[in-house]
């Protein structure tokens, strides 16, 4: 349908968040999300600081634990905080393409990590030299790359489509699907081709995700040592958790609009977008890195250090005096 060539372009956009929350509960959601926002800043920050500081850490599979981010946080604190639930015009694009662009990255991140726990698996002897830390890292630098091109498809489709109003968007950020309701023409094409993409880069990862734990349980069930099984099917069984919680509430929500008979209130959807959206970031220094057993004696020994004690190298603990 055309639109009217003097119509008013929208300048800014406002988040709503839930839009069945009661004001007097506000300042608790806030301080909700707040929680959230320094648990996932200070856990994966602490991370890096490991990470940079400890040279032993220089492996593969520790180089693509410090792709993270958070985009959305800041403002839907401020929505339920101060009430200021305006964003720009672009700075509502640049958002939408940002938690696009890492919800891919993340996609891309664990086929990453399930290629290089399927190599070390199924091929122990040719892993070292298949996959260096060269290697992982222009693979991580990669994802960081092609992340970029399907959100940014749907983001440079939508900035040129009219917004003439209303320019309240129903959910905790800016999204394709929240800003779709609010074009004043047909976006069905548009709409299809930005779907076309997230099934892409969210589904065919995952495709060789499920392809490499198959051939990773099956090389497992082969081991001779059940003390060995067990360990590496809790490797494996750590990161399915995280790919379940990635892939699972996201597919749900990209497929409701396609079942007949099956609907999701507003609140419901908003809920499950912030849970895929950020309960990951939340929980991987704890599942990935408290659980790693490098990490924990990484941390008992700066501990140890600061108490004034140190590990010999056959694991007695000495006292360290000091002198002025």
């Amino acid at each position: 349908m055309p639109v009217d060539e003097n119509y008013t372009r929208v300048s800014e956009f406002v988040i709503v968040g839930f839009p069945s929350l009661q004001p007097e509960y506000f300042v608790l959601v806030a301080w909700f999300f707040f929680f959230l926002y320094v648990t996932t800043a200070v856990g994966n920050l602490l991370l890096v600081v490991v990470f940079t500081l400890e040279r032993s850490l220089h492996e593969p599979m520790y180089i693509i634990m410090v792709s993270f981010a958070t985009v959305a946080l800041p403002k839907l604190i401020a929505r339920y905080w101060w009430n200021d639930g305006s964003l720009g015009f672009h700075t509502c694009f640049f958002q939408m393409h940002m938690i696009h662009y890492f919800g891919s990255l993340n996609s891309l991140i664990l086929l990453t990590m399930a290629l290089d726990r399927y190599l070390a698996i199924c091929f122990p002897l040719r892993y070292p030299t298949m996959m260096t830390n060269q290697t992982m890292a222009g693979l991580t630098l990669f994802c960081w790359g092609i992340a970029h091109i399907f959100p940014g498809i749907s983001t440079i489709s939508f900035t040129l489509m009219p917004f003439c109003g209303p320019n309240k968007i129903i959910q905790a950020f800016c999204t394709t699907m929240s800003l779709k309701s609010l074009v004043c023409v047909d976006t069905s094409r548009q709409y299809s081709l930005a779907f076309a993409s997230a099934m892409f880069i969210l589904y065919v990862p995952l495709a060789f995700i499920i392809f490499s734990y198959i051939c990773i349980v099956i090389s497992v069930l082969r081991m001779a040592k059940g003390q060995g099984r067990m360990k590496t099917f809790s490797t494996c069984a750590t990161q399915g958790c995280i790919i379940a919680i990635y892939y699972i509430p996201r597919f749900f929500v990209y497929v409701t609009p396609f079942i007949p008979n099956l609907t999701m209130t507003p609140d419901k959807s908003i809920a499950t977008t912030v849970f895929y959206s950020l309960f990951p970031p939340v929980i991987n220094p704890f599942i990935y890195c408290l659980r790693t057993k490098e990490i924990k004696q990484i941390f008992r020994r700066w501990v140890q250090k600061r108490k004034g004690v140190m590990p010999t190298k056959h694991g007695q603990i000495v006292a360290v005096t000091m002198s002025n």
